[in-house]
Order: C-alpha cells, then sequence, then structure tokens
C-alpha cells in the first residue's frame, strides 16, 4: 500500500508551483529527541575528519587549526541561518524548501537535485571505503561484495521505519563521539605528560612552533588547508532535515543550532590541537598511518591501527546510513513539491518513503559500479561534479535566510525563536567568505583539484538550473493553454 497513512504530521502537499514548501508530510515522527540530539552531534563527525585530516596538517602545518576554524566558522554561520528557518518551520525539504519560498522554484528544484546528487556519489565513495576495510578483515570475501552487503543492510534499515535508521545512526554517532573524546582525554594527557604508561614525551604545545613555526609554509597554506577540510564539515545540515520526523521538531532545531558552536570546538579543533601537540606536523608517521593513529602509536597505545579502522569503518556506517536517508528525504520533498516523480512523495504503511529511497540507493549501486569499472574515468566525473555542491548549499542557505527572514516576521513572527547573529551584516560576509573559498579553489589546478571541482559543479549546476527553468516555461505555456480552452 502506498497511500500516506494518517498521522500528527500528515496533509496535503502544497500544489505544485505554489512556491510553498509542505507544512505537513506523510511522513512519521518517529524520531526520538535522543535520536536527534546524536544525529546533531554525530553529524560534524564525518569520516573525513579521520581519513582527510593528515593531507591538510602535511601542507598546512600547525596552522590547520586556523584552516580548521575558519571553515567552523563558516559551518557555525550557516547552520544559525537554517536553524532560523528550519525552527520556524520544520520540513523534510529543509534548505530545498526554504530556497522555494524565498528565491524561487528554480532555487528549490536545483539545489534540491544538486544536494541529491552530491549524497547518492557519496554512498559510492563510502561503501567502496567500507568495503575495503571489511576486506583487508576477511579476505576471503571480495570488496565489491562487502560494498553490495553494506549498502543491502543500510537499505533495509532505511526501509524497515525511520525509527530503525534513528536507532542505527544514535549508535553509529554514539560510537564517534565516545572515540573523540576519549583521544582528546588520552591525548591532553599525554602532552602534559601525565598519561600513565605512556612512551611521548611531555613535550606541552612545543610542538606548535619548534618546526618551522605555527606557519611553516606562509600564511596562503591556510587557505589551501581550507580547500582540504571543508567538505569534511558536510552533514552539518543533516538534523535540519530530520527534524520533520521527531517528535518535537522546534525543540530539536533550536537545541542542535545552538550547540553546533562546541561541537565544533570540541570534535575538530579539539582533536586536531591533539594531534599537532603530541606529534611534529612534518613527523613521517602522520601521513604513512594517517594523523589519528600516528598520535595514538606515539603515546603507546597498542593495536592503534586497528582500532582506528572500527572507528572509521563506524564513520563510514554512519555516512552511509544518514547519507540514504538524507538523499532519499530530500527526493520525496521535491516530489511533494512536483519537481520530481509523483511516486517520490507516496510513504508506505510505515510512513517510509520506500521509492525514493529505492531510486536513491538504485543511483547509488550504478555510481559503485562506475567505481570499480571505470575508476579515473566515470566515476572520477562524478566525484569531481558534486565536488563544490556543498559551497553552493551553503550559498542558497544564505541567501534564503536573507529573504526568509521578513517573510517569517510577516506571517509567523513567534516563529523566529533561533536569530541570526548581527542580521544582515554577517550573513553578508558568510556569502562574501563562501564566494572567496570557491574563487580560491580555481587556483588549484591539480589533477582533481579545486579548479576541475568547480568548473565541473558549475557546469552541473548550470545544466540543473537550466532544465528547471525549461519545465517552469513549458508548465507555464499549458497552463496558458488550458486557461484559454476553458474559455
Amino acid at each position: 500500500m502506498t497511500t500516506p497513512p494518517p498521522s500528527p504530521v500528515a496533509a496535503p502537499p502544497a500544489p505544485p508551483g505554489s512556491g510553498q514548501a509542505p507544512r505537513q508530510s506523510g511522513l512519521q515522527s518517529g524520531l526520538k529527541n535522543r535520536h536527534l540530539s546524536m544525529i546533531a552531534v554525530g553529524g560534524v563527525i564525518g569520516a573525513g575528519l579521520f581519513v582527510g585530516s593528515a593531507s591538510g596538517i602535511t601542507a598546512a602545518g600547525p596552522g590547520i587549526l586556523l584552516s580548521y576554524a575558519l571553515v567552523g566558522a563558516l559551518v557555525v554561520f550557516v547552520m544559525r541561518m537554517l536553524g532560523e528557518m528550519a525552527a520556524a518551520n520544520p520540513t523534510s525539504g529543509s534548505f530545498s524548501a526554504y530556497a522555494d519560498r524565498a528565491l524561487g522554484r528554480w532555487a528549490g528544484f536545483s539545489i534540491g537535485w544538486l544536494y541529491w546528487f552530491f549524497w547518492v556519489v557519496v554512498l559510492a565513495v563510502e561503501a567502496t571505503a567500507g568495503a575495503a576495510i571489511l576486506t583487508s578483515w576477511v579476505p576471503a570475501v571480495p570488496q565489491w561484495a562487502w560494498a553490495l552487503i553494506v549498502m543491502i543492510v543500510l537499505t533495509a534499515t532505511n526501509l524497515a521505519s525511520v525509527a530503525s535508521f534513528g536507532e542505527f545512526e544514535f549508535w553509529f554517532a554514539g560510537i564517534k563521539v565516545v572515540a573523540i573524546a576519549a583521544f582528546i582525554v588520552l591525548g591532553g594527557l599525554a602532552i602534559f605528560g601525565v598519561l600513565p604508561g605512556s612512551d611521548n614525551a611531555a613535550t606541552g604545545f612545543s610542538n606548535l612552533t619548534a618546526h618551522g613555526g605555527f606557519l611553516p609554509h606562509g600564511p596562503s597554506a591556510i587557505l589551501t588547508g581550507v580547500l582540504m577540510v571543508v567538505f569534511s564539515f558536510m552533514g552539518s545540515e543533516i538534523v535540519t532535515l530530520a527534524a520533520g520526523e521527531s517528535e518535537d521538531p522546534e525543540r530539536a532545531v533550536t537545541k542542535a543550532t545552538k550547540s553546533v558552536i562546541w561541537r565544533v570546538g570540541i570534535f575538530y579543533l579539539g582533536s586536531i590541537l591533539v594531534v599537532v601537540s603530541l606529534l611534529p606536523w612534518n613527523d613521517p608517521s602522520i601521513a604513512k598511518k594517517g594523523s589519528y593513529v600516528a598520535a595514538l602509536d606515539s603515546i603507546g597505545i597498542p593495536h592503534a591501527g586497528q582500532i582506528m579502522n572500527v572507528i572509521v569503518l563506524t564513520a563510514v556506517l554512519s555516512c552511509l546510513n544518514s547519507g540514504l536517508y538524507t538523499a532519499s528525504r530530500m527526493a520525496f520533498s521535491l516530489g511533494q513539491r512536483g519537481d520530481a516523480p509523483k511516486a517520490f512523495a507516496r510513504t508506505n504503511t510505515r510512513g517510509v518513503p520506500q521509492a525514493a529511497i529505492l531510486a536513491s540507493v538504485l543511483f547509488g549501486f550504478i555510481a559503485v559500479g562506475f567505481n570499480y569499472v571505470w575508476p579515473d574515468t566515470v566515476f572520477q566525473f562524478l566525484l569531481n561534479s558534486s565536488g563544490a555542491v556543498a559551497l553552493f548549499v551553503w550559498l542558497v542557505i544564505c541567501f534564503s535566510q536573507l529573504r526568509m527572514r521578513g517573510i517569517i516576521l510577516r506571517e509567523n513572527p513567534d516563529k523566529l525563536v533561533v536569530r541570526m547573529w548581527l542580521f544582515p551584516y554577517l550573513t553578508w560576509a558568510t556569502i562574501a567568505m563562501i564566494s572567496f573559498v570557491l574563487v580560491y579553489m580555481l587556483t588549484d589546478d591539480s589533477d582533481g583539484g579545486g579548479r576541475i571541482q568547480v568548473l565541473l559543479s558549475v557546469l552541473l549546476a548550470v545544466i540543473v538550473v537550466a532544465v528547471s527553468l525549461v519545465r517552469d516555461r513549458l508548465a507555464g505555456n499549458a497552463d496558458k493553454k488550458a486557461a484559454v480552452s476553458s474559455h
């Protein structure tokens, strides 16, 4: 059965072309507050933090802390803007629905499909990464089979109910949070020489300046570091999509938005500070083993590599689980607004958008196939063309908030329970910072670097916007013909 079941959040969707996001959706409010809290905390901890931080440290030295601080500030500001809109109107379409209302239907259509594309490509990346770890443990099972198994299991989880997604994500995120917290505590004790049994000398924070200075490659390396770490923050916005299926959406969004500062500060800046304090930034083990494994090895933690593999696998599975959820809910919202097949907007008896989930995972399976058959051509194109989408999403959130503030004040001023600081000046400053990062990416002409990512992502965005405008034009002409014929 594919008709929407009665539920506290079920109601007819807004008519296509109305420019309004549906206020209620047919989804079940199955996410508990503890689910939302852990999704909010764990959403900022991606596998990229564990895997990608080593290259950033190598490129920028201890100055990578400033790179993380800059990107962290961007995330805090963007999440504050998104929180302002989401607390006033929680919806599964989140920023896509707000862009639809604030900027026009073309904006909601375009950013919604770009975001969906980003996450289904991420599904392929994470499934392959998880399969590589599992194959190293159980070589008898080929890597492609592990990727298939992982995708099938998490698809089943998402199809079961939103509560099962929330429960899996609660434990995945919990493991990540505990691991980072333990790493910071153990590393902090070792830095000051008070960790029992540690082999590490009590260097304090001397490694931050002792090997060529805090910025051994000069100030420009801070921006190079920004390019390397910016995409590891993608996912912090997931809580605003999930809030539409929670018991108390407004409270959940407000709480998540207000806590983003300490989440970014502790998990990113805190853990990276431990790494670059424990080890010289140019220690060969950082590039060879990875920053966290090298740091754990330096303080004498046995089997650090395998411990980190377990944590990275958890982060990968968490990213897969939440990525499939996010892609499907965005497809669901697009279907509700008439911007995707109507089947995407239907929920089954469990309140799950089955068609949207299956369509998302099908594209993910196809992308996994591309990764095995044409890794350096087709799959690399998919990766590059989705490379700058995160920054496009943040820009759209900024521009939407500029317009939505007035709409909320005009229609429901009592709903403005979260406010962007120093509006509109800080919003414009954030737009300028994101734009600067995009322009700076164009200077990176390395193979698969920032320039090709920005250019291909812009090309993809232009195509999607063009499709949207053509659809609107055709729909407008059809409406005119229908109006003439009715007279």
